[in-house]
């Protein structure tokens, strides 16, 4: 599902006076495997455009960044788009879905609107994402608890790499299809039941290959079991209500739209939540038009 509300905007400027790339996010120059992982994306677009100029990336969010909130996602997502435009390329969405992938899996998934299939493909001509269906199909409601503000310790795309010393990978690779099914069929008879199963089951199984990986990776935070907790005793009363996390502390609180506010201010006064977000499904990436001053 991607989300409306939870905003990251980027500028991309070719400039021949430009020595190597250079990326401000969020005020602040980024140098090292972040700065990498950007360039990687620009230099697909320049071999694409036949362009040799270097590029200014501006980029800014709205929400924690590296916390376990798709940052990345919405950063490759937001780049591929205004990067290849920038360099005067016009590619489909499923151009641009495989290009975001390039720089993070999950951003393949953040160029569609509404509610999102990655095909697996493979090879990279076949690994794109589409929109099963738009966002007004089901107006579901994500409140983001926030246990923690800042960036995780080991990023997802670390994490990823550890995830075949774990025993139960396997098992999860090869169940993978069968929980999809599950979750797209859910999706499509705006099934919440269902969706609530079959969501936290391969959000608790992400996490248990993380805990057994080598090093084990301990994403949960004290206030992040309290909600795993929480949750289902809410629903025992009455309250459509789901979570789900990412590689990261912060719980994504599911819920339908008509139960938002109850479960929004129970969130608020659970001890170690620092604050909740909310959004609700939202459309593609877009270029957006900057105001001239």
């Amino acid at each position: 599902m991607n989300l409306d509300g939870l905003v990251t905007r980027t500028r991309v400027t070719f400039r021949p006076e430009l020595e190597r790339d250079v990326l401000n996010l969020n005020k602040t120059p980024v140098y090292g495997k972040g700065l990498e992982r950007v360039s990687l994306i620009l230099d697909l677009i320049r071999e694409m455009a036949h362009l040799g100029l270097n590029a200014e990336v501006v980029s800014e969010n709205n929400f924690p960044t590296g916390a376990g909130i798709a940052s990345s996602a919405a950063a490759f997502a937001a780049l591929a788009l205004a990067a290849s435009q920038a360099a005067g390329l016009e590619l489909s969405e499923r151009e641009l879905s495989r290009l975001a992938r390039r720089g993070s899996g999950s951003a393949a998934r953040s160029i569609p609107a509404g509610f999102v299939e990655w095909e697996a493909g493979k090879s990279d001509a076949d690994s794109y994402a589409i929109s099963i269906a738009p966002p007004e199909h089901w107006l579901l409601v994500d409140l983001v608890a926030i246990v923690q503000n800042g960036p995780k310790s080991i990023g997802s795309t670390e994490g990823h790499a550890l995830a075949g010393e774990s025993l139960f990978q396997p098992a999860r690779v090869q169940d993978a299809p069968r929980r999809l099914s599950h979750c797209r069929k859910a999706i499509m008879d705006r099934d919440f039941e269902r969706l609530t199963q079959i969501i936290e089951l391969d959000s608790n199984l992400m996490h248990a290959v993380m805990m057994t990986s080598t090093p084990p990776l301990f994403y949960w935070e004290p206030t992040s079991l309290r909600l795993i907790k929480l949750i289902p005793q809410w629903r025992k009363e009455g309250l459509p209500v789901c979570y789900t996390l990412d590689a990261g502390p912060n719980v994504h609180v599911i819920c339908q739209v008509e139960a938002s506010a109850e479960i929004k201010l129970r969130l608020e006064h659970v001890q170690g939540i620092r604050a909740v977000l909310r959004a609700t499904p939202g459309g593609p990436t877009h270029l957006v038009q900057e105001a001239v001053v």
